[in-house]
């Protein structure tokens, strides 16, 4: 059974071959050396300079790979491969991120970029999707051929999953969070109306308490804190985000139909407060279709980390090409 502990480190000094694993997020990065069982052998956070611009960020990523590199031949290992999951509209295929509003790229051959700068080759992948995958093959999700997983943060997206295999569609399919789920209701990033982001996102839930009760919280766990003591007001809040959620899986059940929905993000680490009402109000819209069974994500954090280094390995087994000069 492959170790998931992102935590755990091992001293990695027999030769052994690993991969490089990056994780890019909007404010950090989460970069490790995991061996073919997926264990930890080496593992480092670093910032996400967005504010300093699109190129400033490619710079960080660069560093951050080289670092992990030199770790790696520091430990007597043989680094196969390297995989990079980033957030936005990302195709796999050509190895392109082709938009991230909160990194600043457009049609950035990421990939591309990347192993010009570093000799290593890199496999370049969506961030959610690669969550997803890991919790298929190693959390929660674990046996199932149709399976969405549902990450709900400062924003809303999914990774879909049907007969076994990731559903793409060129880096489009999974964006959930801009399902409308309220016609006309408040404007979204995206440029649409009541988008399921702006009814359900943390940041959302945390933005709508204020405006309804007057008082600034730190977010969606502060609300659900005071859900638990009764406060009226978080209560709409929070049936208001349910409502939106079970109405935007219904239509995904309806379409798709997962066997089972894989919940993750800061949202879901409310556990029961937001699953038992989340199970109830689907099962309300559902007729004929499958129902899926909703289930907590097991990986926490370290989901995107691990699909990375999924994504590399296979990509290291599938093409064992040598590594490119860098420039």
């Amino acid at each position: 059974m492959p170790s998931t502990a992102m935590s755990a480190e091992r001293d990695g000094t027999d030769g052994r071959e690993c991969v490089i694993a990056l994780d890019v997020g909007g404010t950090g990065m989460k970069g490790a050396l995991l061996d073919r069982d997926l264990n930890t052998l080496h593992a480092l956070r670093a910032a996400t300079p967005r504010r300093s611009g699109p190129e400033a960020v490619v710079g960080q990523i660069v560093a951050v790979l080289r670092g992990l590199d030199a770790s790696a031949v520091a430990r007597g290992l043989t680094v196969r491969n390297a995989g990079v999951v980033v957030p936005g509209i990302v195709d796999e295929e050509t190895r392109t991120a082709i938009h991230s509003v909160n990194l600043g790229w457009r049609d950035l051959p990421l990939a591309a970029v990347l192993e010009r700068a570093t000799g290593l080759p890199v496999a370049l992948g969506h961030d959610v999707r690669a969550g997803g995958a890991a919790e298929c093959r190693l959390g929660a999700a674990r046996g199932a051929r149709d399976a969405w997983f549902v990450p709900i943060g400062t924003g809303v997206s999914a990774a879909v999953f049907s007969d076994g295999r990731a559903v793409r569609a060129g880096g489009y399919a999974g964006e959930l969070g801009h399902v409308v789920v309220e016609p006309g209701g408040d404007p979204c990033a995206c440029g649409g109306r009541g988008c399921l982001e702006t009814v359900a996102s943390a940041a959302s839930v945390g933005a709508a308490y204020a405006a309804r009760s007057g008082r600034e919280v730190d977010g969606a766990a502060e609300v659900a804190a005071m859900l638990v003591q009764g406060d009226p007001d978080a209560r709409a809040v929070w049936d208001r985000a349910v409502e939106a959620l079970a109405a935007a899986l219904a239509t995904a059940a309806t379409l798709l139909a997962p066997e089972v929905v894989v919940v993750g993000g800061g949202l879901a680490e409310s556990g029961g407060l937001l699953l038992d009402p989340l199970r109830a109000a689907l099962a309300r819209r559902l007729s004929f279709q499958r129902r899926p069974d909703l289930v907590r994500a097991a990986l926490g954090d370290r989901a995107g980390c691990l699909g990375a280094g999924l994504a590399a390995w296979e990509s290291a087994d599938v093409t064992p090409s040598p590594r490119p000069a860098p420039c």
